[in-house]
């Protein structure tokens, strides 16, 4: 494991391969047929799932650290994840014994009713931008339905997801009923997607690998819940209280150094305004620094050299098209020589035909982009491949109701975004951003299947 704050080796993980990934399935198999979790109830479920949230709440501050080391984001943000991630499992543990079936009236002398049942053996594959959150989204809601799991992290960041398994262990969750392997997309994330044993698959991260993912489950005939990024707009009319708008708004982009799937990294600004917010943006995005974990500033360094990189490419792309840069942050004078540090970036006017308009930077880097009415607004934000997550900000409720009602995207944001977290409320997107929903009671639809059975009692 290399740190993104100092690029230097912290840590080693087992390289986890197809014959890793077969045992772990096997085990997964047999804790969900015939091990002691086939015949855990429902509210005992609950009852293991909330004392993890409990272990993880007790253990925040461990786990914080852990998660800011891998991923190199201030430790606030890895505070805030960790909180996140015991809501989960407190959520789930609460929600495992609420779900019903219903009874559906049929012809005279019939009873049909209906049952939520497990798939049996999940497996997630979690990327490295927000591992204990993810992780804990997919393992509270599988393991509430009963399913078991076999999980690969990233393998850029998977230290917090290590941990998280083990106190479950702790927690009561009999051992094969989550397992945890390790190791490189390419080989053990292969692996588990291809693998015949798994009956469902949940996979965050690129839409190119989401592509590959989806057609692993089409091969093997099973379902798969795929969340693949975005290029989220927040829509920012003359009527929007600025005061309250704009820390929301570059919060939403730099959250994460921007390696957020649901950033906020399109902001679409009514002409009108557009002198006025480009100069309220310069000030704020001039303050903006980035350095180490520990330093807790308002950006740690990207996940990786290679990440660094790519941001780069975009942001000397933007230069070349002559596409004016608004403001830059900065690097601070302590940030490690071997780091992987992007300093914070908005760009303004972008065309809307720009490919720093259309595609997913994620990175630090806003795009400012003027509009002239309502319609012209919903035409931009809908003007991209993807549809995961939209701000709107006005004090005009019925403008509100319109454009959330036509801008296509899983989540729309009414003069907010990003809800702490949002574990109750539905997520997912459309189109490049991927299919079904996760968090909230949604996911625990997604991770069981529906059966039917009829009586005729005469």
């Amino acid at each position: 494991m290399v740190s993104p704050s100092d690029g230097l080796p912290f840590a080693r993980v087992p390289r986890c391969d197809a014959a890793d990934v077969g045992r772990a399935v096997v085990a997964a198999r047999r804790a969900f047929e015939d091990g002691p979790w086939a015949r855990t109830s429902a509210l005992e479920r609950g009852r293991i799932l909330s004392r993890l949230g409990e272990l993880i709440r007790n253990s925040s501050e461990e786990l914080a650290e852990i998660e800011a080391r891998d991923t190199g984001k201030p430790i606030r943000q890895a505070r805030a994840d960790i909180a996140a991630a015991g809501r989960y499992f407190e959520f789930y543990g609460g929600a495992a014994d609420k779900m019903h079936g219903d009874t559906i009236p049929v012809q005279e002398g019939f009873l049909a009713l209906t049952l939520r049942e497990p798939h049996g053996v999940v497996g997630s594959i979690v990327p490295w931008n927000y591992p204990s959150q993810i992780m804990a989204r997919v393992a509270g809601a599988a393991l509430a339905m009963g399913n078991t799991l076999v999980m690969k992290p990233a393998e850029e960041a998977c230290l917090s997801v290590i941990r998280i398994a083990e106190l479950a262990l702790a927690a009561g969750l009999p051992a094969g009923c989550w397992n945890v392997v390790t190791g490189y997309g390419e080989e053990a994330g292969a692996a588990l997607a291809n693998h015949p044993g798994i009956d469902f698959i949940t996979f965050t991260g690129s839409p190119e690998v989401g592509a590959l993912i989806q057609s692993a489950a089409a091969k093997n005939h099973v379902g798969c819940t795929l969340e693949l990024g975005g290029k989220s707009p927040q829509i920012l009319f003359a009527d929007a209280d600025l005061d309250a708008a704009l820390p929301v708004i570059v919060n939403a982009v730099i959250q994460n150094g921007g390696q957020t799937c649901s950033a906020g990294s399109r902001l679409l600004v009514e002409v009108g305004i557009l002198p006025k917010i480009c100069e309220l943006l310069r000030i704020r995005f001039r303050s903006l620094v980035a350095g180490a974990h520990d330093r807790d500033l308002d950006l740690g360094g990207l996940i990786s050299a290679r990440q660094a990189a790519r941001v780069e490419a975009f942001v000397e792309e933007a230069r070349a098209a002559g596409i004016p840069l608004i403001a830059e942050g900065s690097i601070a004078p302590d940030a490690p020589d071997g780091g992987f540090y992007s300093p914070a970036r908005v760009f303004g006017p972008v065309g809307p035909g720009e490919r720093l308009a259309r595609e997913e930077v994620f990175g630090p880097v806003l795009s400012v982009i003027p509009f002239a009415d309502e319609g012209e607004a919903v035409k931009l934000a809908n003007a991209t491949d993807y549809g995961l997550v939209a701000g709107v900000w006005t004090r005009d409720g019925q403008k509100a109701m319109r454009v959330a009602r036509k801008v296509r995207a899983g989540q729309v944001f009414v003069n907010s975004y990003g809800a702490g977290g949002g574990v109750e409320l539905p997520f997912g997107g459309f189109g490049k951003s991927g299919h079904g929903r996760e968090k909230g009671l949604e996911a625990l639809r997604e991770f069981s299947a529906l059966k039917t059975v009829i009586f005729n009692h005469g």
